[in-house]
């Protein structure tokens, strides 16, 4: 998605084939851990570029078919990590884009709402995934977010993917600008 015309071409081709763009979820991210010193201008754009600049670029892109068709509904998924810092990781260009992504989903929704075209963001706390799969198995982070999680466990995969059903579905036809955090509390902390 770092192909700044992928968007576009993705987009022509679901309504090509389909005739409609109902939902758009914006799903990729990449997390890069280490020094905020050490963070060369590369490393922070390869963050940017698909956290933050794909998002951008794929929204853009559906909003042509949405705003034709009358409706539509946009899902990013921002993290957990763009509403709290998390630790022992140093990841500021992560938690930064995340932020962005928050802030791009309460804008867009702000600008699209009166043209029935929704815009929500999930905000995953540590999910069972291979992103995550790291961090669990290092015995330095996983006890540090385990504590600092009150439900005490990592969140699976369907227990977002049911979030995610609801935010793209009638049942939520009155809810934009949202970020709903799944994180077994983190962030309460």
């Amino acid at each position: 998605m770092r192909d700044e015309g992928a968007a576009d071409t993705l987009t022509r081709q679901v309504v090509e084939r389909f005739g409609s763009l109902d939902i758009l979820v914006n799903n990729a991210g990449v997390a890069i851990h280490g020094d905020s010193a050490d963070f060369d201008d590369e490393t922070w754009r390869k963050v940017m570029s698909l956290n933050v600049d794909a998002v951008f670029r794929a929204c853009r892109a559906a909003l042509a078919p949405m705003r034709a068709q009358g409706s539509g509904v946009i899902l990013n998924i921002g993290s957990m990590s763009g509403i709290a810092s998390n630790i022992p990781q140093n990841q500021v260009a992560y938690n930064s884009s995340k932020a962005a992504v928050h802030m791009m989903t309460k804008s867009l929704a702000s600008e699209l709402a009166a043209e029935n075209i929704r815009v929500n963001a999930l905000a995953p706390g540590y999910i069972d995934t291979d992103m995550s799969r790291g961090g669990i198995e290092n015995p330095e982070w996983f006890p540090i977010w385990r504590n600092m999680t009150p439900m005490g466990r990592v969140g699976q995969p369907d227990e977002v993917a049911a979030a995610a059903l609801f935010l793209c579905a009638p049942a939520s036809s009155y809810v934009t600008g949202e970020v709903l955090v799944i994180d077994g509390g983190y962030t309460t902390r």
